[in-house]
């Protein structure tokens, strides 16, 4: 049974949709960051980056436990694992990549940072605003246009590409995106959403999300300890 050091965010439900579409038998261990449950030494020995998500599957490639962070990495070992949601082929499994890329590199890291300068943010800085909203419109409306002419991100074939994308846009009211005003994408993001197996990985740990306002929290995730060398 694969051990999942996790919490219900964007990057968490990634693996947890992942986990329930491949029908991999796992265990949640909650890593709960807003109270700094992060950087405890057991985490930090698993992901060196105080970052959710990361596992630990006790059967490896080799036989032996294998630990794993970096949601993307994740993503690739368990499609390997499961035979399931990359395509063999060179030239298709190159299309899924190059998507899977352009969600770690961009869509995440780019609305992060929307979502921090519109919502976490104690300071209301209008140039962050207007940047980040802006490049949150620029990158739906270029997954719009790749889905003008291709029923899921990496190809004719759901994919490892769409279940990582598809957390970040969940919460496109608070990137300042109107998701009527990108129609491929949003019937794209309907029918991902009636998925089962999606349904079930965002119920992952669902009870214990909560608003991320106090001042312990904001301290952990944005201030100095968030920083500090270990």
């Amino acid at each position: 049974m694969i051990e999942v050091y996790s919490w219900p965010t964007p990057n968490g439900h990634k693996v947890h949709i992942m986990l329930e579409e491949c029908d991999l038998p796992y265990k949640v261990i909650p890593v709960d960051i807003g109270s700094g449950a992060q950087f405890d030494t057991e985490f930090l020995s698993i992901s060196p980056n105080n970052k959710i998500p990361a596992i630990v599957d006790p059967v490896g490639p080799d036989g032996r436990p294998m630990a794993l962070f970096e949601s993307g990495a994740i993503l690739l070992y368990l499609a390997s694992k499961a035979g399931k949601l990359l395509p063999e082929s060179t030239r298709n499994k190159y299309e899924v990549l190059q998507w899977l890329m352009f969600q770690m590199g961009g869509v995440g890291p780019m609305l992060g940072q929307a979502h921090h300068f519109r919502i976490y943010a104690p300071e209301k800085i209008p140039y962050a605003i207007e940047r980040y909203t802006n490049e949150a419109k620029r990158l739906y409306g270029v997954i719009n246009k790749r889905l003008a002419s291709s029923r899921y991100l990496g190809g004719h074939d759901y994919s490892i590409a769409d279940i990582a994308t598809f957390p970040w846009l969940r919460s496109w009211k608070n990137q300042g995106i109107e998701l009527a005003d990108y129609p491929h994408l949003k019937g794209w993001f309907d029918e991902i959403a009636a998925r089962p197996a999606v349904q079930r990985g965002l119920a992952v740990l669902a009870e214990q999300r909560k608003p991320l306002v106090s001042e312990q929290a904001r301290e952990v995730l944005f201030g100095a300890k968030q920083y500090k060398q270990r």
